[in-house]
């Protein structure tokens, strides 16, 4: 155990081109301008590129690397690779390896058949990708994976992290101004941090393959509640089994060799379903490492014979999966501005950043809301899993009497002084976790960060994040153009707090979002309550949102209305394959297994007639067997027939696919899982519940 515990810090990052490797194989001349590049923001001279990509090249061939690829992440939500060799002809049928700055810094992989939502046409298929150089190099499957940006022949953004990067920078900069005015002038860089949490689903890959629901969209179409769900809370934390503890040793030395924080793991709510939290880190680390998590997660899953599913509810029934994304923002030095203070000063500038972030949840909770809605999450939010389509923010009990004092001017009780007037009056200490923490918020502050809990399981965090950087960046630049005119701070910043959170105090909720009491209560308040991705999208595009993304230069007008095109067109997919799955499984399989066992249900019958037996238990069987099989065939014509009617244009076929295909899926889902419960098991064509929930 010793030996295993000392062998961690040499194992971790040892995959990785870090900041250590680097500082180790370049020139210091090389290293520092790389230093610079990155503290600075400037691009890299050719020459330093040239070394830092002679030195990578060296780093990745020790480890076995014979490729490279420039890694990206299009709008699939999922990364792309193309893989090229070291190997350059040397003219006497021998070859050499040659890697030079020119190929670390630019690519050039075919856009043709990404998602563009109309940024080009389908003939444009020219696209480059940019290396990042503030996201290390790794080596993985015997290539060198290079993080890159990912743009098209015109400029225009193909990917999530180019406007992640943006929205980096304008969170940075505008949080440095509020800085400057509390008298902080050693701070260069504010950084946006970010720990996504990562829930999902282990089961056996033999019960995965005879599953084609489960194959061809991630969730199971069809099945049945077993004897036993999670009513028990038995699985919540309980002891892992064998086989699964096995997968997550693998997995967890897989993701520390690649420098990925993976910190805790256990058994979630739901049977077969589990938990990976990583320490934060920055936020385009941790968007990248995400996506590294989720690819490992299913890559080492196959080595145990498992399968590893990431859908926002992949079972009826039971808890769906989803993701605490926790976010925070801090100094270069380690400063949390998140975490209140202990003098005036201190409290004060936290009381901006607070104000700031509620004010921001507020007025942008329908951009919010569209950046965690898909098809996948409409079967989650809003279940006794997981928050509702509401945004609210939970303070806690403490923290929110301190802000209910600032409204009111009013006496705070654990205060000796008659009125809070900030930077005057000490705020009181807030510790973390003075109060029980609410799991039913989808914006929880938790002592030092906000935990936003709405994101699907199986979505990149880019987008969410984009969001909350964009709006505290917007929100940040409201205190800072008042505060740094003002002629009295004290006075204006105590006005300014007071009117934020004044304004907007009806977005804080302490209480059960769960509770039917509060979707009236949202309602009075005039809070949002977009429910499914059908509705909320159109919100995605609102004057408000594209005004908001296009003047603080995150996307480009262009750009935005694309990923509303993307979302919407990847919604209509999703639900359109769903339907065409459960067609195909009802006529080919499910119908055929249940009249086979009616058939033998009436030559039972018959055979029982002519010994002179009673049969009253398989005729009342075999006739609601019969019965119920009608039914199935008849959804099944009518799911059909809404499939041959779909609208024209994107929008109204999502609202289509929700309001009339949605519903008809479901009638034919009610009648194949009472076929289920009658059916003898022999008979039935698919692995139950009971198979895959309850077999590792």
């Amino acid at each position: 155990m010793s030996q295993e515990i000392t062998s961690l810090p040499a194992m971790f990052g040892r995959d990785v081109f870090n900041e250590a490797a680097m500082k180790m194989r370049l020139e210091p001349t090389v290293f520092c301008a790389w230093k610079n590049c990155i503290a600075e923001g400037k691009p890299l001279e050719l020459w330093v590129a040239n070394a830092i990509a002679e030195a990578m090249k060296q780093w990745a061939m020790e480890k076995g690397a014979t490729h490279y690829t420039h890694w990206f992440q299009p709008m699939t939500g999922v990364t792309a690779e193309k893989h090229d060799s070291f190997i350059v002809p040397a003219g006497d049928g021998r070859v050499i390896m040659e890697f030079s700055g020119k190929e670390l810094v630019r690519g050039e992989p075919d856009a043709s058949s990404f998602p563009s939502g109309g940024l080009r046409a389908t003939f444009e298929a020219r696209g480059y990708t940019a290396w990042d150089p503030t996201a290390y190099a790794f080596v993985k499957d015997g290539s060198l994976y290079i993080p890159t940006l990912f743009f098209s022949y015109t400029g225009a953004a193909l990917d999530k992290k180019t406007p992640l990067l943006r929205s980096i920078d304008e969170v940075s900069r505008e949080a440095l101004r509020i800085l400057r005015l509390f008298g902080d002038t050693q701070t260069k860089r504010v950084i946006a941090s970010v720990g996504p949490e990562q829930e999902y689903f282990l089961i056996s890959a033999e019960d995965y393959a005879k599953r084609p629901d489960l194959r061809m969209t991630g969730r199971t179409l069809f099945g049945a509640a077993p004897p036993k769900g999670q009513e028990l809370d038995d699985h919540y934390f309980g002891t892992i089994r064998p086989r699964v503890a096995a997968y997550m040793k693998d997995l967890d030395e897989a993701l520390w060799r690649l420098g990925i924080l993976s910190k805790t793991k256990h058994n979630e709510a739901a049977p077969c379903q589990h938990e990976l939290a990583p320490i934060y880190t920055d936020a385009n680390t941790a968007c990248d490492n995400n996506q590294l998590i989720m690819e490992v997660m299913k890559k080492t899953a196959e080595k145990h014979g498992l399968v590893c599913l990431l859908h926002e509810k992949p079972f009826a029934g039971v808890n769906g999966s989803g993701k605490h994304d926790n976010w925070s923002l801090s100094t270069d030095s380690g400063k949390n501005l998140f975490k209140p203070g202990r003098t005036p000063s201190q409290n004060a500038q936290f009381l901006v950043f607070l104000s700031a972030f509620i004010k921001g949840v507020d007025e942008y909770q329908d951009w919010l809301r569209c950046t965690i809605a898909s098809a996948g999450n409409d079967h989650r939010l809003g279940g006794d899993e997981a928050p509702p389509a509401i945004l609210s923010i939970f303070l806690g009990d403490e923290l929110e009497a301190v802000v209910e004092s600032i409204i009111q001017g009013t006496n705070y009780k654990d205060l000796e002084k008659s009125v809070m007037r900030i930077g005057v009056d000490v705020l009181p200490s807030i510790s973390k976790d003075t109060t029980d923490r609410n799991r039913t918020s989808p914006l929880a502050f938790t002592g030092n960060k906000f935990e936003f809990r709405m994101l699907g399981s199986s979505q990149s965090v880019s987008g969410p994040n984009i969001a909350l950087n964009t709006i505290m960046a917007e929100e940040l630049k409201w205190f800072a153009d008042q505060l740094e005119g003002a002629q009295n701070f004290e006075e204006d910043l105590q006005k300014l707090i007071c009117q934020a959170l004044t304004e907007h105090s009806r977005i804080i909720f302490n209480g059960n979002n769960y509770n039917d009491s509060w979707v009236e209560e949202a309602r009075r308040r005039g809070l949002s309550n977009l429910r499914t991705t059908a509705q909320c999208l159109p919100a995605y595009i609102s004057e408000k949102n594209l005004d908001l993304v296009t003047r603080r230069g995150i996307f480009t007008r262009t750009e935005f209305l694309a990923r509303y095109e993307i979302h919407l067109e990847n919604y209509c997919k999703i639900l359109h394959i769903e339907a065409q799955t459960m067609i195909d499984m009802a006529k080919n399989q499910i119908f055929p297994a249940a009249s086979s066992y009616t058939t033998t249900l009436c030559n039972a019958i018959a055979a029982k007639e002519k010994a002179g037996l009673s049969c009253r238990a398989e005729r009342t069987l075999a006739r609601r067997l019969s019965e119920t099989t009608d039914r199935l065939f008849d959804r099944c014509e009518a799911l059909e027939e809404r499939m041959t009617s779909l609208p024209g244009s994107a929008q109204e076929q999502s609202v289509y696919y929700c309001e009339v295909v949605i519903p008809a899926m479901d009638a034919l889902r009610e009648e194949a899982d009472r076929l289920e419960r009658m059916t003898d098991k022999s008979y039935w064509p698919y692995p139950t519940y009971s198979d895959l929930l309850f077999y590792l």
